[in-house]
């Protein structure tokens, strides 16, 4: 045996969407019940594991052998479920690098990441099969007690043994519609270099992080209390029945003379500017009801395995548009800042349950519990937290592939590049705190906002009014801009005209140190890192100037499979943020040994023992991977026994 297909049907009463497959697999009920496989490319087996029946000896002695490469979709999911029923010790796992996953293969190929929309999109022979959602909720979830059941808590197959035989069938159809996956792109093979990675993200799946389980559970219990007072005082003060309602809230501000369209966050913060009286009070109360903050805590809480720790809150190739990771669960990738002050003596008093004391101290408690939330994830015992992370990581990758030298000088001589950048555009010097420092605002909105095509609307986005210029000074902002930076707008169109070339005249062509070919229905991008970005069947469409575009397949807005246009500087963005991913996964690979057990955007976390060098660990991050010569990265850091934004 050299390799094999598999897919498991589970059941336990744990809640995987909420919790995750890693306290999914640790709860006392757990149980494999169907065991789907094909080795080396053969007929597929279903194996019936209900009852005490278990799996041929060399099927077992196969999940174990680092000879026997083992394929799954999602793989993660099987790989977790079966180091449980070969009862490996408590939170230990079989090693991910005996594993590869078709859901990546099919991400790497811009494809949809389930089963079923993957093999729809491939028009393969064999579709995953429509029964599948009503067995699996029938299977493998508890069930409600009624009379009809003869108030049973679960199915088993004697309850309904045609229904069992379907099910037998839809598990050996998924391997079938898996196998079929990994043929059809067998002539796009994923770079060993990117299941490296893959594997290194499963090592911190696997890892974890530590939970303060005091904190997160005196957090949710003084939200709760507090959102009732709140509660309680938007009704005296509204008489409103449900306070929470955004239409019995909105007929009570309009009562008052103030008209809205909707109760946003955005909305009611520029409401408040000239908000007076019981008007003012009623919108500082939504401000303060809105905040979300406690549904983190109960991510937290939901997900933390036996030993303190979540497990699993990173999805390779969540973006198949770059290969950037995304987030499960707690969602790292949009946790609140932090800017209290006394941070350390708000998240004690929080530990300690001490009510009276934060509502003496801090005037908006959930404001303050969403500042901690990042404070909930700690190290062992002695260890701490070691966080390094990129500066202007995007920033320096598109100077340097666009060979905009006036910002890799900038980034050479360790300047602030939002003051570069605004000495650039208004032709005169600007220091933070110091000569035209005002100046450093703009340069920073307009960095931000800027490097992708975006105009007028994107600064908005951003919050360039917020920040305090004026609507009038928008467009000159965006033209000075592209005036200081004629390499960057270069590179936008010649990107477009390259892709544009591959895709209309089938012509492979090059941009600086990237190359775009159209081959099999899909436009590849090949990046510095030797990594290739595909998209899915992409023709000539019309934007809406009347000018030319590309159109492909892929997930739009909506979150369905749908045609999307594009275009240079969006092209551009994708580019820049699938290599600064890559930078990021170089820094991952040097740094593998020392426990990484978070990554968010451009920083990693990694606990380790005290005496640790901060220093080397910012050295190591910061080096130049070899395909990028010339790139000047930077990496900065801090170590702390509880994580949070320095």
């Amino acid at each position: 045996m050299t390799y094999m297909h598999c897919d498991i049907e589970t059941y336990s009463s744990v809640d995987l969407g909420k919790c995750g497959v890693y306290k999914y697999a640790e709860a006392e009920d757990f149980e494999i019940l169907l065991f789907g496989v094909s080795i080396d490319g053969g007929d597929v087996e279903v194996y019936d594991l209900t009852g005490g029946k278990e799996l041929p000896s060399h099927i077992k002695s196969a999940l174990t052998d680092p000879a026997v490469t083992k394929f799954a979709h999602n793989s993660g999911f099987e790989r977790i479920c079966l180091s449980r029923y070969l009862n490996l010790p408590p939170h230990t796992y079989l090693p991910p690098s005996q594993w590869k996953c078709t859901m990546t293969w099919a991400a790497y190929m811009g494809l949809p990441l389930s089963l079923k929309g993957a093999g729809a999109v491939l028009g393969l022979d064999k579709q995953k099969m429509e029964e599948g959602k009503e067995l699996i909720r029938f299977f493998c979830v508890p069930c409600a007690p009624t009379k009809s059941n003869n108030q049973r808590k679960r199915n088993r197959p004697e309850d309904a043994p045609e229904k069992w035989e379907m099910f037998k069938k839809y598990n050996g159809r998924d391997v079938e519609v898996e196998m079929q996956i990994e043929q059809r792109l067998a002539a796009f093979p994923v770079p060993d270099s990117v299941w490296e990675e893959y594997w290194i993200s499963e090592e911190i799946n696997d890892r974890g992080i530590l939970v303060d389980g005091d904190l997160v559970k005196n957090a949710i219990r003084i939200d709760g209390k507090v959102r009732e007072e709140l509660k309680e005082k938007m009704k005296g003060l509204t008489a409103l029945e449900n306070p929470n309602s955004v239409q019995q809230l909105a007929g009570w501000l309009g009562e008052n003379g103030v008209e809205v369209g909707d109760l946003g966050k955005k909305t009611v913060k520029k409401m408040l500017e000239d908000a007076d009286g019981e008007v003012k009070e009623a919108l500082l109360l939504r401000q303060q009801l809105a905040k979300s903050s406690v549904k983190k805590y109960q991510a937290m809480e939901n997900a933390a395995c036996t030993d303190g720790r979540i497990r699993g809150m990173f999805m390779f190739y969540g973006a198949n548009r770059s290969g950037r990771f995304s987030g499960r669960m707690v969602q790292l990738q949009n946790l609140p800042q932090n800017h209290l002050p006394d941070l350390a003596e708000a998240r004690e008093l929080v530990r300690q349950g001490n009510l009276p004391a934060l509502q003496l101290l801090y005037p908006d408690i959930p404001d303050t519990l969403s500042q901690l939330i990042r404070t909930a994830f700690i190290a062992p015992p002695d260890h701490l937290l070691y966080v390094a992370d990129f500066s202007a990581i995007e920033a320096r990758v598109l100077a340097w592939m666009a060979g905009e030298q006036w910002r890799i000088d900038a980034f050479a001589n360790g300047e602030d590049i939002y003051c570069a950048s605004a000495s650039q555009m208004f032709h005169v010097p600007v220091q933070k705190h110091g000569v035209n420092g005002e100046l450093r605002q703009k340069g920073k909105v307009a960095e931000l906002a800027l490097g992708y095509g975006g105009s007028v609307r994107a600064l908005e986005s951003m919050g360039a009014l917020d920040m305090g210029l004026d609507e009038l000074e928008l467009d000159p902002l965006v033209k000075a801009w592209r005036a200081a930076s004629p390499n960057i707008v270069k590179f936008w169109w010649a990107v477009d005209r390259s892709a544009k070339d591959a895709v209309f005249k089938k012509k492979t062509t090059k941009v600086k140190n990237l190359s775009f070919t159209y081959q099999s229905g899909y436009l590849f991008i090949t990046l510095p890192s030797g990594r290739r970005l595909a998209y899915v069947k992409p023709r000539k469409g019309e934007n809406r100037f009347g000018e030319e575009s590309i159109t492909y397949e892929g997930v739009g807005g909506t979150k369905k499979w749908e045609r999307i246009e594009t275009y240079g500087p969006k092209l551009v963005e994708n580019i820049i943020q699938a290599t600064a991913r890559d930078v990021l996964c170089f820094a991952m690979r040097n740094l593998r040994e020392k426990r990484i057990c978070m990554h968010i955007h451009d920083e990693l976390v990694i606990e380790a023992p005290e005496d640790t060098s901060l220093e080397e660990i910012c050295e190591v991050m910061g080096r130049t991977p070899p395909w990028a010569e010339g790139l000047i990265l930077r990496s900065d850091g801090f170590v702390t026994p509880w994580y949070k934004k320095d």
